[in-house]
């Protein structure tokens, strides 16, 4: 008898899905109409449960997972877990730590050079038939250079890192904020995050930050300033989204580029006219390359668990 897994997203990755058919019976809840009935009725036989970091799991839902011994968070977002709660009754929660940097820091470049380069907006003006129409130079305003800007990276942890090396290649200066120094790297800690974006053309957030809410607001885009962007491919709840409209809006920053936000997949209908806003729906890691990988990870932390061992990626046990 197959074990059971309880998946709430869904894996786009065929060969994951055709390793997890074999291995398992897969209750795939996310195509269920009733979806507390189907609990009701296959709930006390799961033993695994794979879900997406901004899915989650209820603890109402594990409490009625008797058998369950293992959460895989296909993905690094675990505040939608209560990790406490799990800890306390053993349950190993994984994520997929790792298999995401790569895609995440090229998105994080790609964003900030299509931000000050205008990409996409000049995208939008080939596309709306508005080039032969407006064929002088100055119908698209000039951009601004990536090469060589002062880049400050809020979290240097794996995603932080590799946006460092990444800007480090294009002449930029790195400055970076954290909980502490790390003295593994060679750039500039800066201990303050208004200071940090004073001195800085671009802010990056790169931050895991699962409890941080609202720390980007209207001071530090006054700090970034009127010729600064601001990045974010880590938490969308990082920024007040209330403040960063309004600071667009009065031209108090140069531009933004984003992949996350706070009500997705609601975005602020306020950015969706903005030639200045890079905006993406949350596809950081969304290469096959890094979905495979995780999904591989996500197949070992099964494996793992259920064979009684601890699993590599478990953040609780």
């Amino acid at each position: 008898m197959k074990p059971e897994v309880l998946q709430l997203n869904p894996i786009l990755i065929p060969s994951i899905n055709e390793k997890l058919n074999a291995r398992y019976l897969v209750h795939r809840l996310y195509e269920q109409r009733d979806r507390d009935a189907y609990i009701r009725e296959h709930g006390r036989n799961i033993q695994a449960v794979i879900t997406g970091g901004h899915t989650g799991i209820s603890n109402a839902l594990m409490d009625q997972l008797p058998a369950l011994k293992v959460v895989a968070v296909n993905g690094v977002g675990t505040d939608a877990v209560d990790l406490a709660y799990a800890r306390a009754r053993g349950l190993p929660v994984t994520a997929t730590f790792g298999a995401l940097t790569e895609d995440v820091a090229d998105l994080a470049i790609g964003l900030l050079i299509a931000t000050c380069r205008g990409v996409c907006a000049g995208d939008r003006f080939i596309r709306d038939g508005m080039w032969p129409r407006h064929p002088q130079p100055s119908a698209i305003p000039l951009a601004r250079r990536f090469s060589g800007m002062r880049v400050g990276i809020v979290g240097m942890g794996r995603v932080g890192r590799a946006i460092a090396t990444r800007a480090a290649a294009f002449g930029c200066p790195v400055s970076y904020t954290d909980l502490r120094v790390m003295t593994d790297v060679p750039y500039a800690f800066v201990a303050d995050l208004r200071t940090l974006a004073s001195q800085s053309d671009a802010l990056v957030l790169a931050a895991a930050a699962d409890q941080a809410q609202g720390i980007v607001n209207a001071d530090i885009l006054d700090a970034l300033g009127s010729q600064g962007f601001l990045i974010n491919i880590a938490r969308g709840k990082l920024v007040n989204e209330l403040d960063l409209v309004e600071a667009l809006r009065a031209g108090r920053i140069a531009g933004a580029g984003l992949d996350v936000f706070v009500d997705e997949p609601n975005v602020p209908v306020e950015l969706l006219s903005m030639d200045n806003v890079s905006l993406q729906a949350h596809r950081a890691s969304a290469t096959v390359e890094t979905r495979t990988a995780m999904g591989e990870m996500v197949l070992d932390s099964l494996e793992q668990a259920l064979a009684g061992l601890r699993p590599e990626a478990s953040l609780t046990t």
